[in-house]
This record gives C-alpha cells, sequence and structure tokens, in this order.
C-alpha cells in the first residue's frame, strides 16, 4: 500500500453499496482516517434513496482488527482519546441510524472496535474462517465502547465471559450466540451476503426504512412504552401506499406491485 492507496473502498451494483476497509497489511484498524473514511460514506449513502442496502467488508484476511493501537499509544493525552471515541460512536450511531439495513460481510478476523463494528451493523454473515474477539484486556484496556453493541447481541453472561476472557469465538459460536446471522465457507461467503440483500431489496424501501427506525427505537424503551410507540408506527404505516398495496395483493391473492424504487446510480 502506498499514500495513494484510498483507506476505504466503495463499489456499487443493483442498489447495493460495498464499504471496504482497506488497509489489510494492517487488518484494517479503525485509525483516525479510516473513521472519517467511513463517516462520509455513510453521510452519503443515507441521503441516496437509490441505495437499498449497505455491505461492510474488510480487504485481505481481516474484517476489522480494531482501534489503531500504535496511532493511540502515540497520542497519549486524554483530550486525544476522548475525541477519537467519540468520533468512532458517532459514526457507529450513524450506522443504526442509516435507514438502509447494513449487513457486515466477516470474511476474517474481528476483535476489539472490529468486533464492536460487527455487533452495531444490523445483520452479519460470517466465513466459517473469521475468528471474533473483544481481546482489549489482554493489552489492559477493557472493550468499553464495543461492551456497548456487543451486550445488545448476545446474552448477558456470554457477553461478560468474552470481554473478561478476551477468548476468541469462531463463526458457528458467534452464529449459536446471535452475534451472526449466517455462516458460508469461503467461497460462498458472496453468495450467502447477495441472498441476504435480495430478500431485503424485494421488500418496499419505505417500509424497510421506517421499520429499521422503528426497531431501534422500541428496543430501548420499556415494555409498555414500546408497545405504544410501536402501535402509533403501525398504524401511521397502515395509511401508506405500500401496506395498502401488500394488504391488497394478499386479499386478491396476487404478487404486490411495489412502487418503483429510485433509479440506482
Amino acid at each position: 500500500m502506498n499514500d495513494t492507496t484510498p483507506e476505504l473502498l466503495e463499489t456499487a451494483a443493483d442498489g447495493v453499496v460495498t464499504l471496504t476497509l482497506n488497509r489489510p497489511e494492517r487488518l484494517n484498524p479503525l485509525s483516525e482516517s479510516m473513521i472519517a473514511a467511513l463517516q462520509d460514506a455513510l453521510d452519503r449513502v443515507a441521503a441516496d434513496a437509490s441505495v437499498r442496502v449497505v455491505v461492510l467488508t474488510g480487504a485481505g484476511r481481516a474484517f476489522c482488527a480494531g482501534h489503531d493501537l500504535k496511532e493511540m499509544y502515540a497520542h497519549r493525552d486524554q483530550a486525544f482519546q476522548e475525541a477519537l471515541f467519540e468520533r468512532c460512536s458517532r459514526m457507529m450511531m450513524s450506522i443504526v441510524g442509516l435507514p438502509q439495513p447494513v449487513v457486515a460481510r466477516v470474511n476474517g478476523l474481528a476483535t476489539a472496535a472490529g468486533c464492536q463494528l460487527l455487533a452495531t451493523c444490523d445483520l452479519a454473515v460470517a466465513s466459517t474462517e473469521a475468528r471474533i474477539a473483544v481481546n482489549g484486556i489482554d493489552h489492559g484496556l477493557f472493550c468499553s465502547t464495543p461492551s456497548v453493541p456487543l451486550s445488545r447481541n448476545v446474552a448477558r453472561k456470554q457477553a461478560f465471559e468474552m470481554l473478561f476472557t478476551g477468548e476468541f469465538i469462531d463463526a458457528e459460536t458467534a452464529r449459536a450466540r446471535g452475534l451472526v446471522n449466517r455462516v458460508a465457507p469461503p467461497e460462498e461467503l458472496d453468495a450467502a451476503v447477495s441472498a441476504l440483500c435480495d430478500a431485503i431489496r424485494a421488500k418496499p424501501a419505505a417500509t424497510v426504512a421506517t421499520g429499521k427506525r422503528m426497531f431501534y427505537r422500541q428496543i430501548e424503551k420499556v415494555l409498555t412504552d414500546a408497545h405504544r410507540y410501536a402501535g402509533g408506527v403501525m398504524a401511521c404505516d397502515m395509511m401508506g401506499d405500500d401496506a395498502q398495496e401488500g394488504i391488497g395483493a394478499f386479499l386478491d391473492k396476487r404478487p404486490p406491485r411495489w412502487a418503483a424504487a429510485p433509479e440506482d446510480g
């Protein structure tokens, strides 16, 4: 790699944008510049109605090895560290706030903040060669920020064990714990990701966007408030064109004819 090599690659096809962390020789760390590149790409995607799904992956043998420890160690002042984690948290929350579903294509190693990135994505497909850990504790740095999405994906005791032992888990264990949705051999990983993206692309874009926003808002509410909020969203959705067409098609025993999405660009 040289100074002109982009840190983040972006490709688009059939309404799917793929963002590839492109520092394979360093296992794709979340450096200041990588976080900034991801933030810029996510902001652009959020404003592009032609994008239906985002795939996030890494070049080479790693998905993401976490924060750039060399960079962090070189700036040993608290103001730098706090600013770094604030920008990283903003980028992670942009994934959650994106109207399009984000699929992690976990091609290999995902550790520390790389596991955080995986856990923050809405969906995940992992290679059988993937290895996952929140192992900051091995270096005297507890994975505090990765613990936030991790503990919202897996059971509490399983998250605690991962955080306090730093032990690696394989893809099948990650699926069993709810951290990834699907597992595929390396040669079938792209097909498995495409199948998941195609299933989402087949659904009406506005309904997907509304559903994603509702899902994350209700999950942090107490049960009674969540029901109240979800009921209001659903009542509003019933007035929309997608529900009228979808339910009408069901009653008429015909395939739904969704409104055409904006032309993919």
